[in-house]
């Protein structure tokens, strides 16, 4: 970029330098931002200098530990996202005009979910849009959707914290409490859930309430918290796994253990109380909304769903 250009002149290295300094304030870094785009420090660091020398206003105040981002810094990183994002939708526009959906679509769903349920449907949609190439990110941590560029994810949970998101309620999943006979055989008897502090109860840990079960029995109310001798894992199949091998009593969404319950080799605990329903969502950046390919795959996995259900 060159300081005598004209202001209204849009040309690729502007359009470059705009994505250097959205990606640069996004990731907290040079080096995250260079990585992501593969570029060298180097080149950040010239697109990040040329754009301020260009502007005549520091954007970025950096030392050799961090840097923050000045009050110009913050409007112009507004403004430049809503200008990418439009040259965004106009390129799709037409890209996307015919019925053959194409380019590329990053997707995040939590790892046991994906494997079990999710995946499926990915390579059904698949057959239909050969041309589409689909990059699937299974993790059951959470994951920034703007910040890994993430065009779709499949989440369980409530309302949405960031309102730079969207989203769309897929099912509501009920969450069932269950162990394997053999566990059962040797155990005492579970009557009521106080009856769970003296038994093994298996934990997923990156649920909200890992260590505290609630209960509700018509208008009673019964909080659980589990004792120490749990078992604990970050896999809703390990889990599974886990309970199948008689090692005590797991709460997951009936999705992943209705198999197992209508074979007999779990079998469901306190039917009569009930746990909170665990929603399923797809959510999406709003600026992703306009797009054909993720719009055709919400309306995929929603029609999925929604046949399940009947």
């Amino acid at each position: 970029m060159v300081n005598n250009r004209e202001l209204n002149e849009v040309d690729v290295d502007k359009i470059r330098a705009l994505t250097v300094y959205r990606r640069v304030v996004e990731l907290g870094s040079f080096k995250a931002a260079a990585e992501d785009l593969s570029l060298s420090k180097a080149a950040i660091s010239k697109n990040i200098n040329e754009l301020e020398d260009y502007l005549k206003s520091p954007l970025i105040n950096r030392t050799t530990r961090n840097m923050h981002i000045t009050d110009n810094g913050q409007l112009y990183y507004r403004q430049v996202c809503n200008i990418l994002d439009d040259l965004k939708h106009a390129d799709l526009s037409v890209m996307e005009s015919s019925d053959i959906l194409k380019g590329s679509l990053k997707i995040s769903v939590p790892m046991s979910l994906g494997l079990l349920e999710i995946n499926p449907i990915v390579c059904e949609f698949m057959h239909q849009h050969p041309e589409l190439s689909v990059e699937i990110v299974m993790s059951d941590q959470y994951i920034d959707l703007i910040e890994q560029g993430i065009d779709i994810a499949i989440r369980g949970g409530g309302e949405l914290s960031n309102s730079s998101l969207r989203s769309r309620k897929l099912i509501n999943m009920r969450r069932v409490l269950c162990a394997s006979p053999e566990y059962l055989s040797k155990c005492s008897k579970v009557l009521k859930p106080e009856d769970l502090a003296h038994h093994k109860c298996l934990i997923y840990s990156f649920s909200s309430s890992a260590r505290r079960w609630l209960f509700r029995n018509e208008d009673e109310v019964k909080e659980i918290e589990l004792p120490p001798n749990s078992y604990v894992v970050n896999n809703g199949l390990a889990l599974k796994q886990t309970a199948c091998a008689g090692h005590g009593i797991l709460l997951l969404p009936d999705l992943f253990v209705n198999d197992e319950l209508e074979s007999g080799e779990l079998v469901e605990i306190l039917p009569m109380w009930q746990v909170e329903d665990h929603s399923l969502y797809v959510v999406y950046p709003f600026h992703k909304e306009q797009s054909q390919k993720v719009r055709a795959f919400i309306d995929f996995v929603v029609k999925h769903f929604e046949r399940k259900q009947h």
